[in-house]
């Protein structure tokens, strides 16, 4: 029974996100992005393939449409790169999830992510993954304080 009940659980997960991303995508064109039918497949898919990928399990909702209507307002997201964005943010976030040692919420780290996307990053996926991200993950695991503002003097 429990070899059944799993991909019949992850199938039903899958179809839960697919659903929630429809959902937000009315939320998101709003600010002029939106998933296709096909891209939505893919991010879910890719959802599951970034669990396996960093041994991470979500039960519920998941941190995939918390990503999307934090970052849908940001200045330096466009219709076109839309997709590939939430696909390195959601990446980058069970990556950084796991080198965080869980130490930081899924609220705080998306809130980090999004400020420093926003501020000092300027929207470079790279500067966010390869600096910001390190440096917090890294702070956190040895107790260093962390500098929550951006550039701009905002904290996160």
């Amino acid at each position: 029974m429990g070899k059944e009940f799993l991909p019949a659980l992850i199938e039903w997960q899958k179809q839960q996100t697919i659903s929630e991303l429809r959902e937000c995508n009315q939320f998101t064109k709003e600010y002029g992005l939106s998933l296709t039918e096909q891209q939505i497949i893919d991010v879910t898919e890719r959802r599951f393939a970034a669990l396996r990928d960093t041994g991470r399990i979500e039960f519920g909702q998941g941190i995939l449409t918390r990503l999307l209507k934090a970052f849908c307002n940001s200045p330096y997201i466009m219709q076109d790169d839309y997709e590939e964005t939430i696909l390195v943010l959601q990446d980058c976030f069970y990556y950084f999830k796991n080198e965080s040692e869980d130490r930081i919420s899924d609220d705080e780290l998306i809130e980090f992510m999004k400020n420093r996307f926003d501020g000092i990053c300027q929207g470079s996926l790279e500067y966010l993954a390869g600096t910001s991200l390190e440096e917090l993950c890294r702070n956190t695991r040895y107790g260093y304080e962390v500098d929550e503002t951006d550039i701009y003097g905002r904290g996160f």
